[in-house]
Parts: structure tokens; C-alpha cells; sequence
């Protein structure tokens, strides 16, 4: 063990005198020459040159200070060292306890993802054979067999409907599409002769605020006529009551404007109020059966983009929404909660309807396609697309009541009635060059078809095509309506709903 000749201690940095042959701590013997040049032993004169770094093995531990020379200072170094082996050994134990807890998690997680992907792939397959049944039945031709439906994307698990709902939307569809064929008029229902005579009788004025301006979505009452919601860009929901001209309710919780409303009536169930907006989320108000006060009951956030659709299911237990960020959502209105997320399409969705048997949903897009959708798989059924022209936005459509054909914009001045059983174009109908269409809709007997738009509404009568009448006495309709039993249609100019019907 070296010692440096000047300090006594072990050196950290030890070099050697070429004249003395004395071991010193490297900085100590620098200040001495540089203080007075000499070899502080022998006196002769030293340089740095004259000092040779003494270099030991890496390997080598570095000598202990004098202090750890006794017997009870090794004794306590040693105490120390030995405990601090036994915290590390404790550390590494509990390292390798959380390491075989998180292997086993992932061994089970991936085990019962394998489950859950087989019991898919079969209720898939199942769907497919319902779906290829239900095509036929229509006349529609069935979608390349090995095409699939991504699982997950984004985050967004398509995982289908519970079976209950299923078995829901397959009982509405058995009791709707039996009774189909048969399904006439009612009696007493409006004909084409009085849809000819109808002209303006009640006129509703400034029921939203007028900054900004605008009624932007009209709904109707099927239980009580006389009742219909509107949405406007004020962000507000205003239910009213023609009867007595008051309004029952005005709905807020929006922050931007409203796109959609709608009615859930159902025998023995509170009446609820729906509505989705540009602000991305859907509100839902339930009616207080004792005080008949409208209170909120649900706000849906499912989406990353604006609302551009919204519709009640047949079956009055579960509702849809289309979005701007590539997805529908279908929920359940008996306990609010999300039943299906669709995967993310190519496209983002403008507008939706749903069919009046309740399995098919169609989806409009920006680059003039129509999505078919099955309600109850997720798979695309159908996807129209009119001849080849300028692209346009599908923002409105309308099943039939007989369910054979969807009526959509063709063009951005024209419509056009599909026939679902062949998947082509039945009839366009061109309504001028400078005509902006706003909303298309059938009645509920499919004897007639609703177009608003910039210069008005026009009815026209199913199969013949005839213009029965035009509604352009306030200009510009943004969405229409047919009352009930098809003796008034109802129409939204600016802020004003608009009621045309048989003369007194």
C-alpha cells in the first residue's frame, strides 16, 4: 500500500519523484513545485516532468481510509454493506413478484381474448347467414362472402347488440314486415284530390331567438298532434302546443345549434325528448308523468364529430345517431347506455333513416353514396350510388312506409326514389336548377313524398309522380312534416312553423 510522503494518506491520483523515488498525492506535490520548485525530501529541483503516474489494475479496490483500519470500523462497514444486500435482494423479490403477477395477467387476458374472438367469429357467421336471408327476401344482392368488418379500430369495439335487443328488433320486423303487404291507407286518411286543396292555416312566429335566426329540425307528435318540437340555431329545443299556443318546455344544455329533434312515445313510458347537435353530443329529457315538467336525463358524448343524424327505432327502445367522424351508434332508451359503436368507415356520415321495419339503417355520405346497413350485425347490406356527376353531400333521407324504396337527394336539385329490391333508381324527380333541397320525407301511408328546400316545399304523389302542390308562401322551408292522418303538413320558414291544410 503506497502513502503519500507529504500528507500521510493513501493517494487517490499516486505518481512517483524521479529524484526521491517518493510516492505523493498528484495535487499536493503540483502546488508544492509550483510554490517552490523543489522535491519537498530531498530538496532538489523538481518539474512536473520529473513526476511518473504510478497506474494500478482497474480491477483493484481502492485502499481504505485509516479510520477503517480497527476491527469495529470494518465491523460496521461490513454491517452496512450486508444490509444494504439484504434491501436489494428485497427489492429484486418484490421486481420479480409484480413481473410473474403482470405475465400471468396477460396469459389470461390473451387467453380470453381468444374466447371472445371465436364466439365473434361464430355470431358473425350466424349474422352473415341472417343477413344473406333477409337480402333474398328483398331481392338484394349479398356482399362478397369473404369481405369482414374491422373488429377494433381506433379504440372503438364493434361488438354487436346484446341478444336481447336482437331478439327485440327481430320480433318488431317479424309483426311490421308480415303485415306489410297489407298495409293500406287508414280510413279517413288525406288523398291526392285533398292534398290538391290544402292552403296555409296557422302560422307560429318567433319561437326561437332571433340571434341567431332559424328553425333548423321540426318533429311532430304521433300521441298528441297538437304538440311538436323544433331545434333552432339559438341552441335551444322548444316544445309547443298549438292548441293553446304556449310553449310547454324550452330545453337548454346545447352550446351550439341544433340538427336534430325527436319524439320517443311509447305506451307506458314517459314521453321522452331527444336532440343532437353540431356541439357533438346528444341530450335526452324525460317528462314527469305527475307534474308534466320536462327534466334532463341523459347527455351522449359517444362522438368525435358533429351529430348529422338522429332516429327512434321501431321497436321504441333504442335509438341512432350518425356522426361527421365516420361512425353510428345505436343506444338503448330503457337505461341510456351505448348498445353498438360501428368501426370507423371511409367516409363520414351526413344523414341517416331508418327502415320502417326496423333492420336496416341507411347512411348518407359527402361523395353521393347511400350506405345499407343491417341494425343488428353492423354489416353493409347495400350501398347505392347514383350515375356518375358532380358529387354532393346526402344530408337527408326517408325510408317508405312499405319499405321497398329510399328517397334521397340524386343531384343537388333533384331526388330520387330507389327500389331497394333491385338497387336502382325507380324515378328522379328535377326540381329546377336553382332549387336547394333541405329535407325529402314520406308520409306515413307512402302515398305521397315531402321535398323542402330554398324556394319552398313541394308534395308530390308516390308511383304517379305528380306534382300535387307547392308551399312557398314563407320561402324558404328547412324541414317538413305531415300531420296526422295526412291532413296537414308542417313546415319551418326561418322562425316560424307553418301549418297547411284542407280549407275551413
Amino acid at each position: 500500500m503506497f502513502f503519500c510522503a507529504i500528507s500521510g494518506e493513501p493517494p487517490q491520483e499516486p505518481v512517483v519523484s524521479a529524484k526521491s523515488g517518493k510516492v505523493y498525492e498528484r495535487r499536493l506535490i503540483l502546488k508544492y513545485i509550483t510554490e517552490n520548485g523543489t522535491d519537498p525530501i530531498t530538496g532538489d529541483k523538481l518539474d512536473e516532468a520529473d513526476l511518473i503516474t504510478i497506474k494500478a489494475s482497474p480491477e483493484t479496490a481502492a485502499p481504505r481510509p485509516p479510520s477503517q483500519t480497527s476491527i469495529p470500523a470494518l465491523l460496521h462497514t461490513l454491517q452496512n454493506e450486508w444490509d444494504a444486500l439484504v434491501l436489494e435482494t428485497f427489492a429484486l423479490k418484490q421486481q420479480y413478484n409484480s413481473t410473474r403477477q403482470e405475465l400471468s395477467y396477460a396469459l389470461y387476458a390473451q387467453d380470453a381474448a381468444s374466447r371472445v374472438v371465436a364466439r365473434l367469429m361464430r355470431e358473425r357467421d350466424a349474422a352473415r347467414e341472417a343477413l344473406a336471408n333477409v337480402q333474398a327476401t328483398m331481392g338484394i344482392v349479398p356482399s362478397a362472402a369473404g369481405e369482414d368488418v374491422d373488429m377494433v379500430e381506433d379504440g372503438i369495439a364493434e361488438e354487436g347488440l346484446p341478444a336481447s335487443i336482437v331478439a327485440q328488433i327481430d320480433e318488431t320486423h317479424q309483426t311490421l314486415s308480415a303485415a306489410r303487404k297489407k298495409r293500406k291507407p287508414p280510413a279517413g286518411y288525406s288523398n291526392a284530390a285533398e292534398v290538391k286543396t290544402f292552403t296555409a292555416k296557422h302560422t307560429i312566429p318567433s319561437l326561437h331567438s332571433s340571434s341567431p335566426a332559424g328553425i333548423t329540425s321540426l318533429a311532430v307528435s304521433r300521441t298528441t298532434p297538437s304538440q311538436f318540437l323544433t331545434g333552432g340555431n339559438d341552441k335551444v329545443v322548444q316544445l309547443y302546443d298549438r292548441d293553446t299556443d304556449k310553449v310547454l318546455a324550452s330545453l337548454k344544455g346545447h352550446t351550439k345549434k341544433i340538427n336534430h329533434v325527436a319524439f320517443r312515445e311509447r305506451d307506458g313510458d314517459s314521453m321522452l325528448v331527444i336532440s343532437a347537435g353540431a356541439d357533438k353530443i346528444a341530450k335526452i329529457w324525460s317528462q314527469d308523468a305527475a307534474s308534466e315538467e320536462f327534466a334532463p336525463k341523459n347527455t351522449i358524448r359517444t362522438h368525435k364529430g358533429e351529430l348529422t343524424g338522429l332516429a327512434v327505432h321501431p321497436t321504441s327502445t333504442i335509438m341512432a345517431l350518425s356522426s361527421a367522424d365516420k361512425t353510428y351508434s345505436l343506444h338503448d332508451l330503457t337505461n341510456f347506455t351505448q348498445v353498438f359503436r360501428s368501426a370507423p368507415s371511409d367516409e363520414a356520415f351526413t344523414s341517416l333513416s331508418i327502415h320502417p321495419d326496423g333492420t336496416l339503417l341507411a347512411l348518407g355520405t359527402p361523395t353521393s353514396t347511400i350506405q345499407i346497413y343491417d341494425v343488428r350485425t353492423g354489416a353493409i347490406a347495400a350501398s347505392l350510388t347514383p350515375p356518375d356527376g358532380t358529387p354532393f353531400t346526402v344530408h337527408t333521407l326517408a325510408f317508405s312506409e312499405n319499405g321497398y324504396h329510399l328517397l334521397g337527394p340524386n343531384s343537388l336539385s333533384s331526388v330520387a326514389i330507389w327500389d331497394l329490391r333491385k338497387q336502382k333508381t325507380a324515378h328522379t324527380i328535377s326540381l329546377g336548377e336553382d332549387f336547394k333541397i333541405n329535407k325529402v320525407l314520406y308520409d306515413t301511408s307512402a302515398q305521397f313524398l315531402g321535398v323542402a328546400g330554398n324556394h319552398g316545399a313541394r308534395v308530390f304523389a308516390h308511383k304517379s309522380w305528380e306534382e300535387l302542390i307547392k308551399l312557398d308562401e314563407g320561402g324558404e322551408v328547412t324541414d317538413l312534416a305531415f300531420g296526422e292522418q295526412g291532413k296537414e303538413i308542417w313546415g319551418t320558414t326561418g322562425r316560424e312553423v307553418r301549418i297547411w291544410g284542407l280549407p275551413a
